[in-house]
């Protein structure tokens, strides 16, 4: 008993263990198997989850090019309108004085008297300066003496001239019937030539010695400088005592007077602009020191030629200056108002398209864009005028996009109007 109770629980020990080796193995071949299925469970939900992603996407892609397709962009527009039958242009320009004279002296001799001072507005006629020179009135006296001289010399000449002839109408009688010799009659006849000759010469010394008398007297008057015109001192190089010269070439520079009831201006009109201008067109002066006041004008003359450097065409304005508000020397700003020679149109500045077309704009009708070339005249800063390719009316796309093509659709969109 005690033999086989030992053995028994040896067995029983054996056997125990077997057991416990069978389960486990059995488990581990259950979670491999739910492991794998997992795995495969995974791998699904990633590809449906992918081809799903897919599939989105490209709904999402179709969707957007049909979008691309039917979208119809907002697009600003601007109205063409026709140019005025006026057109203005606004250029710089320079006052002068109507009429300006530098006064010489013509007289030689020291000034007396000085009458007037810069700014001081004159009469024509009045009394600017007086020129004293005694030698000239001894001049004109020994000129006067002279003349009365010749003139008794001529008178002398004269009596000698009637004697002759009283003395030929004698004796040619007598000598025609030969009671006088022939060569007596010839003496007396050539005596009468001889006195008629001195008369002649007597006659032509006075009247030379009364043309010396004549310039000498109008020295006389030179010495008293007067205003040609009415006007205003603007410039004075002389005082009392000054000693001043008269001659043609360095005469003494005494005084410059400007006539200031009209204002004249010169300006230079582009070609653009010039072939519509004429005599007579109205002209505005503006001046930026005096803002709140225009000066109205009228152009007077042209030149007939074109500078040819800046082809621009010589005009002057007249301005009435009754109240001497404006000034020779400035500086202003001439507005002409010319007569448009040749129809144009006015488009936005922000429509222009350029590419290899050249100038073109984009006009909207009936929803749909098309692009046209245009002619331009003349660039206006924000604006231009064209003479082709539009017409009064089209509405004009602003600021155009790069991609903008040949009969796109668009949605016509008024620019908003500035109040």
């Amino acid at each position: 008993m005690n033999y086989n109770g030992p053995f028994k629980a040896e067995r029983v020990t054996e056997a125990d263990p077997g057991k416990e080796t069978v389960a486990p193995q059995r488990k581990r071949s259950w979670g491999g198997r739910l492991a794998a299925f997992g795995l495969v469970l995974v791998a699904g939900a990633a590809l449906a989850d992918g081809a799903w992603s897919h599939y989105a996407q490209r709904q999402q892609v179709l969707a957007t090019a049909a979008e691309a397709r039917n979208y119809v962009p907002d697009v600003r527009v601007a109205t063409v309108k026709p140019s005025a039958d006026i057109d203005i242009i606004r250029l710089p320009a320079t006052t002068s004085a109507f009429a300006s004279a530098n006064i010489f002296a013509r007289a030689s001799g020291y000034i007396g008297t000085r009458a007037v001072d810069i700014g001081d507005h004159v009469k024509a006629g009045q009394l600017l300066a007086e020129i004293v020179a005694p030698e000239l009135d001894h001049q004109i006296a020994q000129a006067e003496a002279t003349l009365a001289q010749l003139n008794s010399s001529l008178q002398q000449a004269e009596a000698n001239r009637v004697l002759a002839k009283v003395t030929w109408d004698r004796d040619r009688p007598l000598v025609e019937k030969g009671w006088l010799t022939a060569q007596q009659g010839t003496i007396d006849e050539q005596t009468l030539k001889a006195q008629a000759a001195a008369v002649s010469v007597a006659e032509a010394n006075v009247k030379a010695e009364e043309a010396q008398l004549q310039v000498l007297r109008q020295q006389k008057i030179y010495q008293r400088v007067v205003a040609p015109f009415d006007g205003v001192i603007t410039q004075r190089n002389i005082d009392v005592g000054s000693l001043v010269q008269a001659d043609a070439t360095s005469g003494t520079f005494m005084f410059t007077l400007q006539q200031g009831n009209v204002i004249r201006t010169q300006v230079f009109v582009p070609q653009d602009a010039a072939f519509g201008l004429k005599p007579g067109i109205a002209a505005v002066v503006r001046v930026p020191e005096i803002p709140d006041r225009t000066f109205p004008g009228t152009v007077t003359r042209i030149a007939d030629a074109l500078q040819p450097g800046s082809r621009t065409l010589l005009t002057e304005v007249d301005i009435p200056n009754p109240d001497a508000a404006l000034a020779s020397g400035i500086y202003c700003t001439v507005e002409l108002h010319i007569p448009r020679k040749s129809p144009s149109l006015r488009i936005s500045a922000d429509a222009v398209i350029f590419n290899a077309g050249g100038v073109q704009v984009a006009v909207v009708e009936n929803g749909v864009a098309h692009l046209r070339k245009v002619g331009v005249l003349r660039d206006l800063g924000s604006e231009l005028e064209v003479d082709s390719g539009v017409k009064p009316g089209d509405q004009v796309i602003l600021n155009p996009s790069v991609n903008l093509a040949e009969g796109a659709r668009v949605q016509a969109r008024p620019q908003p109007t500035v109040s």
